[in-house]
């Protein structure tokens, strides 16, 4: 089996003229936590639209379990990039069951547990327009991982969340890494960095390093 879960080889991508993937070329192996980074605008972020299929490149190519990423192409892969789009007016529960209907890969249980685990109560009934933002980072990664992909990539995990929903949510990456999961994060704290990754590269100007 080969090891790798992503492969990204000679990936460029650029913005009128400036190049926000300037020749990156990296694998990512299975079963470990990577961490990614970098200032702002360094291409940290493009590099995950890019590997999700939210961006197309304009040169090189990216693997994810051997096959070749493509916009549009569904993938099984949990999601944080941006700001989750919940619909306000509904519960927590609500909105992952919307979701978990697209593809119906899991029951109302499962989306009760995964709740559970992020530290949400899947019965509280407080629509999701009067969640505080940590409330909202937790229902996101209830739903990036509800369905038990192979591979998260999550962009700043921690954010908004206190420091008791840090730890949480740090072990909670680590379980899933025991279980095979592979993570992808970027994180401007540098003690989630330290903690989690097996492994951490640097993005600058475009252009990916591996530090450890």
């Amino acid at each position: 089996m080969n090891d790798i879960a992503v492969s990204v080889k000679d990936a460029v991508k650029r913005f009128r003229e400036v190049a926000a993937l300037d020749g990156v070329t990296v694998g990512f192996e299975r079963g470990k936590i990577h961490g990614i980074v970098g200032r702002n605008g360094s291409g940290k972020s493009v590099l995950f639209k890019c590997i999700v299929g939210f961006m197309e490149l304009d040169d090189g190519e990216i693997t994810v379990f051997g096959e070749r990423v493509r916009p549009a192409k569904p993938q099984d892969i949990g999601i944080i990039i941006e700001q989750p789009g919940f619909v306000g007016s509904e519960s927590g529960f609500r909105n992952l069951k919307m979701l978990a209907g697209i593809n119906r890969k899991i029951d109302d249980e499962r989306i009760r547990e995964t709740m559970r685990l992020v530290g949400l109560d899947p019965d509280e009934r407080k629509h999701v327009r009067k969640y505080s933002m940590g409330m909202r980072q937790r229902l996101g990664i209830a739903q990036a991982i509800m369905e038990s992909p192979p591979l998260l990539v999550i962009d700043e995990p921690m954010n908004g969340l206190d420091s008791g929903g840090v730890a949480e949510i740090r072990e909670l990456l680590k379980r899933l890494r025991e279980g095979g999961t592979t993570v992808l994060i970027t994180s401007h704290h540098a003690e989630d960095i330290d903690e989690l990754c097996d492994t951490v590269c640097e993005m600058e100007q475009g252009r990916l390093s591996v530090l450890r």
